[in-house]
């Protein structure tokens, strides 16, 4: 006999909620059960704790039919000891209530914890919780319920407003369908728009602009850290009028021969030399000059923000002073702030006198140049490029010049720089002509101009001498891009092919819609169809002349035409021929070109036409005039006057059939015509008016027109309120032209 063991007394935690398990697979069938188990929980049944239903010894609960006690005789009908969870539904209904148990061990906790943790979805649901438990702090709230500031990037989509501010895409497409924009979750929208929408929800938006391609590559190469930084040469741009001996000047400084092979001895193309000289300390010194055409290159260069130049030397021929020309590159001068020597050319002509070149001091201190011997901060030398005269005093003031300015670059690195001029040649394809202004460049580097792009195939130097690299302040001319950049187009030298090929084909593109968004041209003959259409309420233009005082009358006559409706503004003036740069200043701002006593080249007009801009060129100064009045007075809307014919008294008025009600009338003043309008007026007030007469007749005849004192029946269109003493008044609307006044 097995001793009576002591009551204990189990504690465990309280059942808060039983969990439903998972389906189990059947359990092998037992052996069936003999009579063995004897009454009174004897045999083959568990003995029960005392005060715990249902948990045996086995800390688990009970099982078998002889877990209730008794019962099980020999006899006993054999059943199958089925396993049965804790939480098996009992009943043949599933929907029954689980019963088992309702205290429970340590032991089985942790046993239905175990079985509970393999079962399926159980870690997902952990983790999710684990997760969510992670974030004890409270969430952060988005812009569209704090409010405050928010920034986007262009371009601005609804899906992207939605993720930067919180605003609901469904509202915002909501709110600008009510403003009758139609979009959809990816398209983009205006930035005024935008930011309506965001105001809505007391949000500022902010919107950066997108940065281009090219503009990114700029941003990294100013970021970039310095790699071996030191002085470089000086990079002096030669200006000045046509004949005043630029060019030569030059070739005694550089010792060769360039102007002998131009043609007709005027610089065709902007040439770059890089020459060593000595300085005021007796050292060689390098200096790299810039030979322009007179100021149109330059120009064109500093427009494109090349910002080549660091001093600008200004030619002026001693013996022919300041010219027009000269004048304008003083001005480009000045809007670059460079700073500008003047080389007095010429000096050992018998025509450059004393008396002369004091004249052309004043000159010079007219324009802000103010001479040293006048007490002024201009460099003045005088030079001769025939005899040499000069050349190393004025050599010796770059070179203090450039001290002062303390110019420094970059030697180490991918190069960046900028185009002096670029064409076309046989065998060697698209060549570029640049100055090197930061890094080192070699042959084999990817490289972008502008919209070229392309691998360096070979260089050369200013002295056509093939090299492999090439450093800051060096000009060379290289090959291996694809097309042809524009002068003062910027280069990069890049990591990849691919990098350079989507800086250009974004230059590209840019190029492509400025280009569709200005085909629409302006010309005297669609002035007044434009301006209707309410694309421009002026008419720009570009005047050239031939001389100064031509131009400034010229310039004071034109804009004093107009109105307040329309007016004439003068973008540029100019003396001198009607030049490449005019015709695309024209084509940028929807200009019309007009030149005065002066010509323009066949390809300066081969390049209008294929731009649509519209040159007129003149001889006589009130022909301008005249014309432009013509263009402004078209586009006003005519003014309506009405003309009186006659007048009518209504005598009595009669019914006739399917007509209606005619008036037969006495023509008192005038002549009273079918063709006119007529005004029923009644007791002094207008009753109808713009009538068409629909019938005139003298006695029983259609009449064309009645003259006063005679007789006639009138039937006015779509009206019938007619009574005797109306008077009725016959007129013509005729439009007439406006005039300037």
């Amino acid at each position: 006999m097995l001793a009576k063991p002591q009551q204990v007394q189990l504690k465990g935690p309280k059942v808060l909620r039983i969990e439903k398990p998972e389906p189990e697979r059947a359990p092998r069938a037992r052996r069936p059960a003999g009579g063995q188990g004897g009454g009174g929980g004897g045999g083959g049944g568990y003995q029960q704790d005392d005060g715990v239903p249902g948990i045996t010894r086995a800390r688990g609960p009970a099982r078998g039919k002889g877990a209730g006690g008794g019962g099980g005789g020999a006899g006993g009908p054999a059943r199958p000891n089925k396993r049965r969870g804790m939480n098996t539904r009992r009943g043949r209904s599933g929907d029954a209530l689980p019963t088992g148990p309702t205290n429970f061990s340590q032991a089985d906790m942790e046993e239905l914890d175990a079985r509970l943790s393999g079962a399926t979805g159980f870690l997902k649901q952990r983790r999710h919780n684990l997760r969510k438990n992670e974030h004890t702090g409270q969430a952060a709230q988005s812009a569209v319920v704090t409010g405050g500031k928010v920034e986007i990037q262009e371009p601005v989509t609804i899906k992207a407003l939605s993720a930067a501010t919180g605003i609901k895409a469904n509202e915002a497409m909501k709110w600008l369908f009510k403003k009758g924009i139609m979009v959809t979750i990816n398209s983009a929208i205006e930035t005024e728009a935008a930011m309506e929408v965001a105001m809505e929800y007391d949000i500022e938006l902010v919107v950066k602009e997108q940065q281009t391609a090219e503009e990114i590559v700029e941003q990294e190469f100013a970021e970039r850290e310095l790699v071996d930084e030191r002085p470089r040469p000086p990079v002096v741009t030669v200006l000045g009028h046509v004949d005043h001996g630029k060019t030569s000047l030059l070739d005694k400084i550089r010792k060769a021969d360039v102007a002998a092979h131009e043609a007709g001895g005027i610089t065709q193309h902007v040439g770059a030399y890089r020459v060593t000289v000595k300085g005021g300390d007796d050292q060689d010194k390098t200096v790299v000059f810039l030979d322009t055409p007179g100021h149109e290159a330059f120009t064109s260069m500093r427009a494109r923000g090349a910002g080549m130049t660091d001093l600008v030397v200004l030619v002026i021929a001693a013996d022919d002073g300041v010219m027009p020309q000269t004048i304008e590159s003083i001005n480009h001068a000045k809007a670059a702030d460079v700073p500008v020597i003047v080389a007095l050319n010429k000096s050992d002509l018998p025509q450059a006198t004393e008396e002369n070149v004091q004249k052309i001091y004043g000159q010079l201190a007219e324009h802000g140049l103010n001479p040293v011997a006048w007490g002024g901060e201009t460099e003045i030398i005088k030079t001769s490029a025939e005899t040499g005269d000069g050349i190393q005093d004025l050599l010796e003031v770059l070179d203090y010049q450039s001290e002062l300015l303390e110019l420094k670059a970059d030697y180490g690195g991918p190069a960046r720089g900028a185009v002096i001029e670029a064409e076309m040649q046989t065998g060697r394809g698209s060549v570029a002509r640049v100055l090197v202004q930061d890094g080192q460049i070699k042959v084999g580097d990817f490289i972008v101009i502008g919209r070229a792009f392309g691998r360096v195939r070979d260089m050369t130097n200013d002295r056509k001498r093939s090299i492999k690299d090439a450093g800051p302040a060096t000009p060379l001319e290289l090959s291996g891009i694809d097309v042809i950049p524009d002068a003062g187009d910027k280069f990069y030298v890049t990591q990849t092919l691919q990098k350079a090929e989507s800086v250009a084909q974004q230059y590209r593109d840019a190029e492509r819609q400025k280009m569709l968004a200005s085909r629409t041209k302006v010309t005297l003959d669609n002035f007044a169809a434009t301006i209707k259409a309410g694309q421009v309420n002026q008419l720009r233009v570009v005047l050239k002349a031939d001389v100064q005082g031509s131009m400034e009358v010229l310039r004071k006559s034109l804009e004093e035409l107009g109105n307040d409706e329309v007016s004439v503004k003068v973008i540029h003036s100019a003396v001198g021929g009607v030049t490449e740069n005019d015709v695309l200043l024209a084509d940028a701002s929807a200009a019309i070109v007009i030149g005065f006593h002066v010509v323009a080249t066949s390809t300066v007009k081969e390049i209008a036409e294929t731009r649509g801009v519209d040159i007129r060129l003149y001889r006589i100064i009130y022909d301008v005039t005249d014309h432009l009045t013509q263009a402004l007075e078209g586009m006003l809307d005519p003014e309506t006057q009405e003309e009186i014919l006659g007048q009518a008294e209504v005598k009595e008025v009669f019914k006739i059939g399917k007509l209606g009600m005619i008036a037969g009338c006495i023509v008192t003043e005038g002549t009273f015509q079918k063709s006119g309008k007529a005004r029923l007026q009644r007791d002094g007030i207008v009753v109808t008016d713009d009538r068409d007469i629909e019938s005139l007749r003298r006695v029983k005849d259609d009449a064309k027109e009645v003259r006063a004192g005679t007789e006639c029946g009138i039937r006015l269109k779509g009206f019938d309120d007619l009574k005797p003493g109306d008077t009725i008044v016959c007129y013509n609307v005729k439009q007439v032209k406006r005039k300037l006044e």
